[in-house]
């Protein structure tokens, strides 16, 4: 009975991470693929080139694509969280009466 036919999860509680990108980044990375995708079609559709739509969704790929990678590498997994609750904090906070030190 020393062998066990299970096999030990050791990711629990880790992000998920795919091919480097973390957590939510995934996410975006996805929507904007198929954002692009549906840009595409409307372009093809409109009567542009099909040459110049996939050179164009292809720059618009690579730099989604960069971008993306990008902020995963610089925020982490909450970090870009982080960085948008911290903008929203105001710089000082202006009391004018000292009503607030006084205890009643």
């Amino acid at each position: 009975m020393a062998n066990s036919v299970y096999s030990i999860n050791k990711g629990i509680n880790q992000s998920i991470e795919f091919k480097g990108l973390k957590a939510q980044y995934i996410w975006y990375l996805g929507g904007g693929v198929v954002a692009l995708m549906i840009l595409f079609a409307i372009m093809y559709i409109i009567g542009i080139p099909s040459l110049v739509c996939v050179g164009f969704i292809g720059c618009c790929g690579g730099l989604l694509v960069f971008n993306i990678y990008r902020m995963s590498n610089t925020y982490g997994e909450h970090g870009m969280m982080k960085a948008i609750a911290s903008r929203q904090l105001p710089k000082c906070i202006k009391v004018y009466s000292r009503a607030v030190f006084v205890k009643i």
